[in-house]
């Protein structure tokens, strides 16, 4: 009886050690609730190199017109700043109203593309769904930072982004930082070059704000150009490639408008396909012949109060999904651009020979 007895402890004993191991496991991979209810996705790492694509979609009349693709409509380019636990300013917004408003658009069927991507029209996205650009000036500590193991952080941008794509796989990981002197809170050139370069090796873009969030609007014409020049040599200086877009502090234009997107100083030239401003609606899809190229609309991320009543996120948000044929709805074909056919005379000529009507 001694010897069966020792036996049957002995197995309870392995099966208890058992459960608590797997439970152990379960929480250190992310999958217990952390303090506040909510299940932390931990955003898994994209692969730097190139991965198999799926076989490219053909678009045709009949496929257009069944998910009522409209490429010649409205893109929302949303603009964020700080991302705090307790706000601070009115542009502020907290973890938990970024993690909403990513999770409306996700549940709305958009999906981000990078401002760059844009401008080039590389619009690449599925079938009936709409492209969103979301947008972070001055490079805060809250827009990226990394753990221990090189994961970014819980509640920075990048973390909420990828938490909300963990959750709804169309949900694409991507997005624009326009940058300062001191990306992200860092100050150690070897610290912003690897936290560049591991925005760069997973989608995300990260481009010119000038060097010290001037407002060009008060400023000479050299100084606009020195202050784009400055922060473009740093960004070569931490492997950044040149800036394809780029956005206006404050949304201040300079007095000679082109110095936003053309110029010299000190022997260095500069130029961007596009400049975006500071609000406040929706852009016009750039296959259409009034895409303001160098004056791109943005949309502050906020709620109804004050001017937000009419020219923020949750307004916007709430008439793009009230006016469906007003927004950009993708045919799934970035080779083809299909729109209703009383729409065809809005688009680009450069575009005739790859339009689709219904």
């Amino acid at each position: 009886m001694t010897t069966v007895a020792s036996i049957v402890v002995a197995t309870v004993v392995i099966v208890v050690v058992g459960v608590v191991a797997l439970v152990l496991l379960t929480r250190a991979q992310g999958g217990g609730s952390q303090g506040d209810g909510r299940a932390k996705v931990r955003p898994q790492p994209l692969a730097a190199s190139p991965q198999p694509s799926a076989p490219p979609v053909r678009a045709t009349a009949e496929s257009a017109k069944k998910v009522k693709a409209n490429e010649a409509g409205l893109v929302p380019v949303i603009m964020y700043h700080r991302i705090l636990p307790k706000r601070i300013a009115s542009i502020d917004r907290t973890p938990a109203q970024l993690r909403k408003e990513l999770e409306r658009l996700a549940r709305s069927g958009y999906v981000p593309i990078t401002a760059a991507e844009l401008v080039a029209r590389k619009i690449d996205i599925p079938a009936g769904t709409h492209p969103v650009v979301l947008t972070f000036d001055d490079g805060h500590p809250s827009h990226f930072a990394v753990d221990r193991n090189g994961m970014p952080k819980n509640d920075t941008a990048v973390g909420i982004i990828y938490e909300v794509a963990a959750k709804y796989p169309n949900f694409r990981p991507a997005a624009t930082f326009w940058v300062n002197r001191d990306p992200f809170g860092l100050r150690d050139r070897e610290q912003q070059k690897k936290a560049v370069k591991w925005l760069l090796d997973h989608g995300f873009e990260v481009a010119n704000h000038t060097y010290t969030h001037a407002d060009l609007r008060r400023l000479s014409n050299k100084r606009v150009s020195e202050q784009i020049v400055r922060e473009e040599r740093l960004l070569k200086k931490i492997g950044a490639p040149p800036s394809t877009t780029f956005a206006l502090p404050y949304g201040s234009r300079p007095r000679k408008l082109s110095r936003a997107h053309d110029g010299k100083w000190d022997g260095t030239r500069y130029h961007f396909d596009a400049v975006f401003l500071a609000g406040a609606e929706p852009t016009v899809s750039p296959y259409a012949k009034s895409f303001p190229r160098y004056a791109i609309p943005r949309i502050q991320s906020n709620g109804k109060r004050g001017d937000c009543r009419r020219w923020c996120t949750t307004y916007w948000l709430d008439w793009l999904g009230e006016h469906p044929k007003k927004r950009y709805t993708s045919d799934g074909d970035p080779g083809r651009v299909s729109v209703p056919r009383k729409l065809r005379a809005t688009l680009s000529p450069d575009r005739a020979k790859s339009v689709i009507t219904y």
